[in-house]
């Protein structure tokens, strides 16, 4: 029974971790039209295949710029300019979704207290479930915004691009390990924390234990797929159910939903092995592939 319970126990992280990203996704979706509204977007054509380009360039100018960075030894720079930027991007999410209910000034207030007071919190007090509460809220509506400003076929471009440099640079060069052992330290919202025990701090985390007491994953990891499920839910026009508090979703997004999932669970299986993991091949091939079952089953066009 012993062994049972153990391995059990084992499993609890992954499905914690699974959670999250669930949650991101669905926030996702119910942000999607706020922010469609609001006009909350990261390119002014969505169609154009460049758009993807253009975010493949600032992914390696901010991976420079990290390393540049850690090598002066001037970390706080990193985390001053993440804080800014998280302040920022909370500021659109909470103001496109108080803009459901409310206007005018009274929004703009709401959304500088809940934006600033979130953030001082990361900044004064970044325990593992303070990280993970703006995360999710961070990774849903960042994923909200760049998923109505690109359409499938940027979408699915940006997708394969992230999924080969991901692989690249975990298990050829090494640097995306290299980049996330350099910043784990400041303890910031680019990655979701899951305690493997309830007793567990992150603020006493000093990432040097070959056997980690949490399980970390890369905010990116959540947000990418993520991308694929709003823009599906976003441009394909088919048949769509409708759910409470997050809209309708139609049967491609559903599909890639269930993908994401599938990846996941793939990806954890080589997790379990105990050796870092590359998770975008994983989780973009699962979402693509979701996508794409979905949009036969739906019988909507894949592009």
């Amino acid at each position: 029974m012993d062994g049972i319970e153990v391995k059990i126990t084992n499993y609890i992280p992954f499905v914690g971790m699974a959670f999250l990203v669930l949650i991101v996704q669905l926030i996702a979706v119910a942000m999607s039209k706020p922010m469609d509204v609001n006009n909350f977007k990261a390119f002014s054509n969505p169609d154009d295949p460049g758009n993807a380009l253009v975010w493949v360039a600032i992914i390696f100018v901010f991976t420079g710029f990290i390393f540049l960075v850690i090598k002066m030894n001037q970390k706080w720079l990193i985390q001053a300019f993440i804080l800014i930027s998280v302040g920022w991007t909370l500021a659109y999410v909470f103001y496109a979704l108080f803009s459901v209910f409310i206007s005018g000034d009274i929004n703009l207030v709401l959304t500088l207290i809940c934006s600033i007071g979130l953030t001082a919190a990361l900044y004064k007090f970044p325990e593992w479930y303070v990280i993970d509460i703006t995360g999710v809220i961070l990774g849903g509506g960042a994923s909200a915004i760049f998923g109505i400003s690109l359409s499938i076929i940027p979408a699915l471009l940006l997708l394969v691009v992230l999924a080969v440099y991901d692989y690249i640079a975990v298990y050829r060069t090494k640097h995306m390990i290299a980049l996330a052992e350099g910043v784990m330290d400041l303890r910031l919202p680019i990655l979701l924390v899951i305690p493997k025990h309830w007793n567990y701090s992150f603020l006493l985390e000093k990432f040097d234990k070959e056997e980690r007491e949490a399980f970390f994953m890369g905010l990116g990891d959540a947000v990418m797929p993520t991308l694929l499920v709003v823009s599906a839910n976003f441009f394909v026009k088919t048949r769509a159910y409708s759910f409470p508090l997050i809209g309708a979703i139609n049967i491609p997004a559903i599909g890639a939903i269930i993908g994401t999932f599938l990846g996941f669970s793939v990806l954890m299986f080589f997790v379990m092995k105990g050796k870092p993991q590359a998770g975008l091949p994983f989780l973009n091939g699962g979402v693509i592939l979701g996508y794409v079952a979905g949009s036969l089953i739906a019988g909507s066009p894949l592009y």
